[in-house]
């Protein structure tokens, strides 16, 4: 298992707008930029980057928690799903988002900058638009 990391990123727009995006089909697909099917549903499942990451909602609240049970394409069948909790926090600037991402296969250290190239990065740009 590799070791849970948290990061997190200002990001310009309100905690509801974020999270409305992450969980919305077509929000999610334009913050990154990539094809996505999301839901606002406990037990939903969604997946992102046109498929190479998917998952199940564990806990939702609303403009505040997402917890997600997630997994990529270069998960072994044998490997459990890690868990990613992601938090909205109002910033002078928009909204301090926090990911902690834990119960990672040992191959998992390399999302921790998938996380800044592939979420951030773009929803920094998409939002201050």
């Amino acid at each position: 298992m590799t070791r849970p990391f948290t990061l997190s990123a200002v990001i310009p727009a309100t905690p509801d707008e974020i999270y409305r995006s992450w969980l919305s089909t077509r929000g999610h697909a334009a913050m990154t930029g990539s094809p996505a099917k999301a839901s606002v549903r406990v037990g939903a499942r969604f997946s992102a980057w046109d498929g190479y990451i998917t998952g199940k909602n564990l806990e939702l609240e609303p403009g505040k928690r997402i917890l997600q049970a997630w997994r990529t394409t270069e998960f072994t069948e044998a490997e459990e799903d890690s868990v990613v909790e992601i938090t909205f926090k109002p910033s002078a600037n928009g909204t301090r988002v926090t990911i902690r991402h834990s119960r990672l296969p040992a191959h998992g250290a390399q999302y921790r900058q998938g996380w800044i190239d592939f979420y951030f990065k773009p929803m920094k740009v998409y939002f201050a638009q």
